[in-house]
């Protein structure tokens, strides 16, 4: 059976030492009288319900899955999935970075994200239940009418209704201009949909007594495109008077996807008929408006990969330890025993080396970028907050498609350690794997985070965002370059640093010529740009690491040792992506179509 123990003592180091949380919290006035103290006191606790009460879930939820009872389009979560959530509920936990006007504890996103990442490494598939929620209440936050907020935020920030968003249809993924649903407006305001919508996770369940669907859909004028897409609320129940779940509408449940991985979470066919829905912001700006769902959604995606990282990387390391299996090359370990543990073998360690860094760089970046949403969302210098702004669009597609890419790899890895025990159910290591899978395809693609980094946020602003958050690369290098204990670290900084600068301006000039060479570079490219950011947190951990391993702490020396090997054994990575980034698009392209 697998185990999970929260990671306290790293989540710790990140937001204290290494990201000195505190002082930036300080600046922001919502924040400014957060203590270390209290942080960790919500992280402890968080940790006891992610282990204590949605952990024990994982296995028996996946092997159980969800029932959809066609009669009345319904769907029953696995069991002990709704008293989980309803300890969730009135523990407060929906409520803990919302807005207090509306319930909400106002704690910062950061402390969230971490939260999060223990809910991740404990049940993926009951952790989506609330955290599609949270993105519609962001969403609704941010863009409905104050009789909107008024009506649903209250109730999501509860945790007594939770939320989904309506996108995909069966003809059109990614391609949203494609899709069909319709809004027809009604003389009292209100709107009419129509269509059908595949792939919505959490869209019909029994944990909540109301789900507040986000629909996209289209006007009876709407231009063609993604620029006639309009975004409505259409509730489950329509509220009454009172602001009680009502009369039930018409949008039902009809079937559940039967799919590879997160068995414990509803993948739903939503069908609207005619069923009543308000608009939300402006007419055919409901893409915009989403996209701050969407956003939330691909940072939770990051959350989820760095969660099944975490926890594949803890159960690898203990069963390594108990497997006794072949000696040492160097002589055995362990002579009193038949066989040493498999920690002797180097192999065994690069494939436990391989989960734990991924694991570690991808705490210290997610905990960066949420502390630069906490920045944008709430310092007093305009300036500060749209430069914090700009940076979390820089690394909004890195969080996704690197740390999900780096799960998959991570899971693997982990599984491996185990033989062919990590083949078989009872262990756990597979359902890990399989709920990784999915991590690199909803929210955008990673093929399509990685048109968004390259196309959008870099060459769109001639690299502005980047070169921002290279200029802070380049301050920490500049700082610590002339210290003979950091070169094994500032180097390789240097290094890759330089690599993107000159890969991104060679992509730029192609692509003048060639759009293609946006699509054939796209991929390698995110990778390198996702290494590079690991490489500046590993290198500012490394410091701090240096300064305190005297001390005799071993976690220091663990870091250290983590540190080292990401820069000798991941980081060299990127010498074959950026060869691949830049070999072109023509030996993608030139085949015929026909010889495929």
């Amino acid at each position: 059976m697998p185990s999970y123990s929260p990671p306290l003592r790293d989540m710790q180091f990140v937001l204290h030492e290494l990201l000195g949380s505190g002082a930036e919290l300080a600046q922001l006035p919502p924040h400014a009288e957060l203590d270390a103290d209290t942080i960790n006191q919500v992280l402890e606790e968080g940790g006891k319900f992610a282990a204590g009460v949605v952990f024990p879930l994982n296995q028996s939820g996946d092997r159980a899955g969800c029932r959809f009872d066609a009669a009345t389009h319904s769907v029953t979560a696995p069991e002990g999935f709704r008293d989980a959530y309803r300890q969730y509920v009135e523990a407060g936990w929906p409520a803990l970075s919302c807005d207090p006007q509306f319930g909400g504890q106002g704690l910062p996103m950061v402390l969230n994200n971490s939260f999060y990442e223990m809910l991740n490494s404990a049940n993926q598939a009951w952790t989506m239940y609330p955290g599609l929620s949270h993105g519609a209440y962001e969403c609704l936050h941010a863009h409905g009418t104050p009789e909107q907020q008024a009506l649903y935020l209250p109730k999501l920030v509860s945790g007594e209704w939770t939320g989904t968003m309506c996108l995909t249809e069966s003809h059109c993924g990614t391609d949203l201009g494609l899709l069909k649903t319709k809004a027809l407006p009604q003389p009292d305001g209100s709107y009419r949909l129509s269509g059908s919508k595949i792939f919505i996770s959490a869209g019909e369940h029994d944990l909540a007594a109301n789900i507040i669907h986000l629909v996209l859909a289209r006007l009876p004028d709407a231009p063609e495109g993604t620029k006639g897409i309009s975004l409505f609320v259409v509730p489950k129940f329509l509220p009454d008077a009172a602001g009680q779940p009502g009369e039930r509408n018409r949008i039902v449940c009809g079937a559940i996807e039967h799919k590879m991985g997160i068995h414990g979470n509803a993948t739903c066919q939503i069908n609207l008929d005619d069923a009543a829905g308000w608009l939300i912001g402006d007419p055919n700006r409901g893409l915009n408006a989403m996209f701050v769902m969407m956003n939330a959604a691909r940072l939770g995606v990051g959350m989820q990969s760095l969660g099944l990282t975490e926890v594949a990387y803890q159960n690898a390391v203990a069963y390594a330890r108990e497997r006794v299996q072949g000696r040492s090359l160097t002589g055995p370990k362990e002579p009193g025993k038949p066989a040493d543990s498999i920690l002797v073998h180097p192999d065994v360690r690069r494939m436990l080396l391989t989960a734990r860094a991924y694991a570690e760089g991808g705490r210290a970046f997610t905990s960066y970028v949420a502390l630069m949403i906490d920045r944008e969302l709430n310092h007093p210098d305009e300036d500060i907050r749209k430069a914090a702004a700009d940076e979390v669009a820089l690394l909004t597609p890195i969080v996704k498609a690197f740390l999900t890419d780096n799960a998959w790899i991570a899971c693997s890895e982990a599984l491996q350690v185990f033989g062919g025990h990590g083949y078989i159910a009872e262990w756990g290591m597979e359902q890990y794997l399989r709920d990784a899978r999915i991590n690199m395809i909803y929210e955008g693609t990673n093929t399509i985070q990685s048109l968004d980094l390259l196309g959008r946020k870099v060459l769109m602003d001639n690299g502005a965002r980047l070169r921002a958050f290279g200029d802070k690369i380049k301050a920490f290098i500049d700082e610590h370059g002339a210290d003979e204990q950091m070169s094994e670290f500032i180097t390789p900084l240097a290094d890759i640093a330089e690599k993107v600068s000159k890969l991104s301006m060679e992509v730029g000039m192609k692509a003048f010529m060639n759009r293609d060479e946006v699509g054939a570079a796209a991929v390698p490219y995110l990778r390198v740009v996702g290494h590079l950011v690991f490489a500046y947190f590993f290198a500012r951990m490394a410091r701090i690491a240096l300064d305190k391993e005297g001390g005799g702490d071993a976690f220091y020396q663990a870091k250290l040792a983590t540190a080292r090997f990401y820069f000798a054994r991941l980081l060299p990575e990127t010498a074959m992506l950026i060869r691949q980034a830049r070999s072109g698009s023509q030996n993608l392209m030139a085949m015929e179509e026909s010889l495929f």
